[in-house]
């Protein structure tokens, strides 16, 4: 059964990459770069990561799990990464991404990020909490589902392709209104920072210099 505190944690693996894994993704990306010519549509636009650096990301993610697993025990796998990148005054405004399907396995139980190269300035990653009610849709989850029973559900607002490819250019109307504390991670290239999939969390503005990054879902595999 997943229970509710899975989906609200805050967990960092201070060697998810190393320093020869870091170097190998960033000639993987700048030649995927070159060759493909891509450059980020919009801000927080998501794009698969290239089949190399899938590889090496997944066996950095299976050394990392055991630390994963202490805070999040349903999470058994992750999805494909996907990479992204932020350029000088672009940001992710506050949001949660939620789970969009609770009763469908693999469900989303958090989501993993790791920086490839960090902004000169700003670019820094945050997660807020409350005690507002905004943030909950009032649904609930259990055993049916494969949660503990009365597990509240939050809005979400995920990093998905759809036809409003801009929904991440302003914080959500449910979470505009809500008083919230901010707390600033320092986790820098190749730390990862894994989160609960009902965790506030954004990216603060880029003031100078550009961020680069993979991120990708925590699932886990229970019955459907």
């Amino acid at each position: 059964m997943i229970h509710i505190s899975e989906t609200l944690v805050l967990q960092t693996v201070e060697d998810f990459l190393v320093a020869d894994e870091l170097s190998q993704l960033r000639k993987v990306m700048a030649e995927e770069r070159q060759a493909a010519g891509w450059v980020p549509r919009h801000q927080a636009e998501v794009v698969p990561a290239p089949a190399a650096a899938q590889e090496v990301l997944r066996q950095a993610t299976e050394r990392a799990l055991p630390v994963i697993r202490r805070v999040m025990p349903s999470v058994r796998a992750a999805a494909p990464w996907g990479y992204t990148e932020l350029g000088t005054g672009e940001r992710v405004p506050a949001h949660l991404d939620g789970i969009p399907r609770p009763s469908v396995a693999p469900r989303r139980i958090g989501r993993i990020r790791v920086v490839l190269e960090e902004a000169d300035d700003g670019g820094d990653f945050y997660v807020e909490t409350t005690s507002s009610g905004s943030v909950w849709t009032g649904e609930l989850a259990g055993e049916a589902e494969g949660f503990q029973p009365a597990t509240a559900l939050t809005h979400r607002l995920p990093h998905a392709p759809g036809p409003d490819t801009h929904q991440h250019d302003a914080e959500p109307a449910w979470l505009r209104g809500a008083r919230r504390t901010r707390w600033t991670t320092a986790a820098g290239a190749g730390v990862a920072v894994a989160y609960g999939a009902q965790v506030i969390h954004g990216v603060s503005p880029v003031r100078a210099g550009r961020v680069r990054k993979f991120v990708t879902d925590l699932l886990d595999t229970g019955r459907d």
